[in-house]
């Protein structure tokens, strides 16, 4: 072991341990939820709503893969199981040969605006409604700053 690293005291591992199983669990709520009611699963969902919240329901691949955090080719994989579902397409991109853009088809489109109003209303159930308005405005102030420290490490 390396004794130069700061050992999380016995309160920072019981917060760091419940952060994670928070994370752990409400991922597999919300994914067995849509799973059981939508037939998408979590990854599906959030692949849709990043390509429904932009105006034309398309983006290039790698700002798909970027907008997602996901490596190149897990993003493949599921962007093939879409396709084959008729949720997404991929369309070559004309202004760069190798380029490529995923765009949300009609019946992509069609499942998540079936499947958003249940997964809002669960999210509203589990998170928001578990919390002081006062807790929840706390609890987004505290992820966005973890996530910039993330975002800006090396």
């Amino acid at each position: 072991m390396n004794d130069n690293v700061p050992w999380l005291s016995a309160q920072e591992q019981r917060s760091w341990r419940d952060f994670i199983r928070l994370h752990q669990k409400l991922a597999a709520r919300l994914s067995a939820d849509l799973q059981g009611h939508s037939k998408l699963s979590g990854a599906d969902y959030e692949i849709l709503v990043a390509l429904t919240d932009v105006p034309d329901g398309r983006l290039r691949f790698q700002d798909l893969a970027k907008e997602v955090e996901w490596e190149q080719s897990r993003l493949s994989h599921q962007i093939r199981r879409m396709t084959a579902r008729d949720l997404v397409a991929r369309e070559n991109c004309a202004e760069d040969g190798r380029g490529a853009f995923v765009v949300v088809t009609p019946h992509g489109r069609d499942a998540i605006e079936a499947a958003a109003p249940r997964h809002v209303a669960l999210v509203r159930h589990l998170v928001v409604d578990a919390l002081e308005p006062e807790e929840l405005a706390a609890l987004g102030r505290f992820s966005r700053r973890i996530v910039d420290r993330i975002d800006s490490a090396p």
